[in-house]
C-alpha cells in the first residue's frame, strides 16, 4: 500500500468516527434549566431569596426572618431593658489608654470626720524621745573621770555646824551603771563608788539577768545626825561623803534588794560578796547584821581621819 492510499484510509476512518459520535437530530436531550422560578409568597421570602440563599421559615414556625433594612414593624433581637431600681449611675474612669466603666459605689469616700475629732487630731503633736545621756567621753563627766557622769553643783551651806558640801558634784551614773536618783557627794566619794561598782558589784552580779543596770539609792547628802538620832554626831551624809544603796536592779528589771535578798540563797551570796568588796574603796561599810538601822540598805562612806570600819 502506497503512502497516499494509507493517508486516504486514515482520513476516511476519522470521518466515520466523527459521524458516529454525533447524535442524530431526533435523539432526546434534557430541557434547559430556567433562570429562577419564584413561588408567590408574602414578600418576606422574596427579600430573603434576593439577599442570601438562607432557607425560608417553614409554615407554622414562629421564626422570623430578620433582614437588613427592616422597618420598626419587625421585632428587635435585643435584651429587655433592666428595671430602673437595678440601674446604677456609672462614672467613666480613665486608666492608661483604655476607658472603663466603674460603678460609683467603688469610689465613694467615707463620711467626713466629726468636727470635734478633727480638732483633736490637729491638736495632737508627735513627741520625740529625749536622747539618752552619753556614757563615755569627757563631756558630761565630773571629777576628771569620763566614767563618772554628772554635773558640778554650787556649794551647799550647812544648816548646823559640821554640815555642808563646798566642792560637790551631782552624779547620775558610774561605769555605765545608772543611779536611781542623782547623788550629791564630793569627788572622793564619787571615785570610791565607781571603784566599788567596777571591782565589787559587777563581778558579784555577773551575767545574772543581763548584769547590773542600776543602783537603787536610798540617800546621799543630808544634814542630819547619825541614824537620825537626836544628840548623835553629824552623819557623813551631812558632809557629802556617804551613799545608801538599797538594791541592785538587773538589766531585765529584776531587783535584788538588801532587805529580802540578804537571806536568800542565791541573791544573798551576791549581796555579801558585793558588801565585802566595798570595804577598801569606802572607809565605812554597814549593812544587815551591823545594827537594826541598816537591815535594809548598805551604808557606804569615805570618813576621814580613821581606818576602815566594815560590819
Amino acid at each position: 500500500m502506497t503512502f497516499r492510499a494509507a493517508l486516504l484510509a486514515a482520513i476516511g476512518i476519522a470521518l466515520a468516527v466523527t459521524a458516529w459520535a454525533s447524535p442524530p437530530p431526533s435523539s432526546p436531550r434534557p430541557i434547559p434549566r430556567p433562570a429562577v422560578v419564584a413561588k408567590p409568597t408574602d414578600g418576606v421570602a422574596d427579600r430573603a431569596l434576593a439577599v442570601s440563599p438562607r432557607p425560608v421559615p417553614r409554615p407554622g414556625s414562629r421564626a422570623v426572618a430578620v433582614l437588613p433594612g427592616d422597618g420598626p414593624d419587625l421585632p428587635r433581637l435585643r435584651p429587655k431593658p433592666r428595671p430602673s431600681k437595678a440601674q446604677r449611675p456609672t462614672q467613666i474612669v480613665q486608666a492608661t489608654a483604655r476607658t472603663h466603666s466603674v460603678p460609683l459605689t467603688a469610689t465613694v469616700r467615707p463620711p467626713a470626720r466629726p468636727e470635734n475629732l478633727r480638732r483633736l487630731s490637729q491638736a495632737i503633736k508627735y513627741r520625740t524621745q529625749p536622747v539618752p545621756e552619753a556614757t563615755t567621753g569627757r563631756k558630761g563627766s565630773v571629777c576628771g573621770d569620763p566614767e563618772i557622769r554628772g554635773t558640778k553643783i554650787p556649794p551647799i551651806a550647812g544648816a548646823v555646824r559640821g554640815c555642808g558640801l563646798s566642792e560637790g558634784v551631782q552624779v547620775t551614773a558610774v561605769s555605765g551603771v545608772a543611779l536611781s536618783t542623782p547623788v550629791s557627794v564630793d569627788c572622793t566619794t564619787a571615785r570610791a563608788l565607781k571603784t566599788w561598782v567596777e571591782t565589787g558589784v559587777k563581778p558579784a552580779v555577773g551575767r545574772l539577768g543581763g548584769g547590773v543596770a542600776r543602783l537603787q539609792v536610798a540617800a546621799s547628802y543630808s544634814c542630819r545626825p547619825r541614824n537620825n538620832q537626836k544628840g548623835a554626831r553629824i552623819s557623813e551624809h551631812g558632809r557629802g561623803r556617804a551613799i545608801d544603796v538599797s538594791a541592785f536592779v538587773l538589766a531585765n528589771g529584776t531587783p535584788i534588794t538588801v532587805l529580802k535578798g540578804w537571806g536568800d540563797g542565791r541573791h544573798g551570796k551576791i549581796l555579801k560578796k558585793a558588801r565585802a568588796a566595798a570595804c577598801g574603796p569606802f572607809n565605812t561599810v554597814l549593812g544587815p547584821g551591823s545594827d537594826h538601822y541598816h537591815r535594809d540598805h548598805f551604808h557606804l562612806d569615805t570618813a576621814r581621819g580613821r581606818g576602815p570600819y566594815c560590819r
